[in-house]
């Protein structure tokens, strides 16, 4: 993309250096580190160290902040508020822009699948009937695509990713490989008399909204008679489990190996940290934060914005530190 178009569609202010500049014929086509960029690379600087390293580069050009501008001398820059942000939308864009299209000569793809203009599927992928397939979406070599599946705009999902019959992605959905999205939940009913289990119906479905990220080998579990939902901008890290009725919010962030039981819900913009476990049919309220190791039992509410709840079960880490604190005390003595 060229330099003056990509400031224009991130909101930046284009600067020049001094002496004669043909601002329209640099062309920016990635992103990359100062120690690996290119002449065709962007690259950004938050501090006075990394604008060294950032002049010193091979790069194209810098995203800059308003407080380092005027110090690239010898190099076009972008000034924003933000340029960590604004660094990666850029590689958003830029990435966007090499998109591959077609369709693989081994994929199977029922005849009644939609498929929108500019799609992308691999190799030995599978498309099953009435699936519909939103424009430049990108399914990755190995991946099965369920009967009635609907993908919007601009999805891409990775190698053998697995999406089960009904599920419903929205816009700009990322899925990694090994990921599956809408298997059945884990629900029984125990029969007392005999101590057998009948499972109960799992014939819900799953909902992604826009700009959801799936981490690979993550999975997500449809509803039992309702829905799943993972709302608009959540974020879940690989080797995550969501169970059946959850329902995640806005702009939620969960890391790795995080299990959540059925019908437990998670607030806007809540951060969920690794290792988490979280029981059935609990309440995690907006902006709160769950610290590594978590645990939280089985009904519980969690509510609190900005408060970082640690330990299992789950408490503001100030009492829990209070509590370790006098733990050590009292081992003291003992001894």
């Amino acid at each position: 993309m060229r330099l003056p178009e990509l400031a224009a569609r991130l909101g930046a202010e284009l600067v020049l250096p001094e002496g004669p500049t043909d601002a329209a014929a640099i062309e920016i086509t990635g992103v990359a580190a100062p120690t690996h960029a290119g002449a065709r690379q962007l690259v950004f600087a938050e501090s006075e160290a990394a604008l060294t390293s950032a002049r010193a580069s091979g790069a194209g050009a810098i995203v800059i902040s308003q407080k380092l501008a005027g110090d690239a001398a010898g190099k076009p820059t972008l000034v924003v508020a933000h340029p960590k942000l604004v660094f990666a939308r850029a590689a958003e864009l830029l990435r966007a822009e090499h998109t591959r299209q077609g369709i693989h000569p081994s994929a199977t793809i029922a005849a009644t699948v939609t498929l929108g203009e500019g799609v992308f599927i691999g190799a030995n992928a599978v498309i099953d009937d009435e699936a519909v397939i939103g424009p430049r979406c990108r399914i990755g070599a190995g991946s099965v695509i369920g009967a009635a599946v609907c993908l919007g705009r601009g999805c891409h999902l990775y190698p053998r990713v697995v999406v089960y019959p009904g599920t419903q992605l929205g816009d700009g959905v990322i899925v990694h490989a090994g990921a599956v999205l809408g298997s059945d939940g884990f629900g029984y009913v125990r029969d007392n008399a005999t101590g057998q289990y009948t499972k109960f119906p799992q014939q819900g479905r799953l909902v992604i909204e826009d700009d959801v990220e799936i981490g690979a080998n993550t999975t997500i579990d449809r509803g039992a008679l309702e829905e799943t939902r993972i709302r608009r901008g959540t974020k879940l890290d690989n080797l995550v489990h969501v169970g059946h009725n959850v329902a995640v919010g806005r702009n939620v962030v969960i890391a790795a190996q995080t299990g959540i039981s059925g019908s437990s819900t998670i607030g806007d913009g809540a951060i969920v940290g690794g290792q988490v476990g979280i029981a059935e049919h609990v309440e995690i309220g907006p902006d709160a934060i769950l610290g590594a190791q978590a645990g939280i039992p089985t009904g519980k509410r969690i509510h609190g914005p900005g408060v970082v709840f640690w330990g299992t079960p789950a408490r503001p880490i100030k009492d829990y530190l209070k509590e370790l604190a006098t733990l050590a005390r009292l081992t003291r003595r003992a001894k």
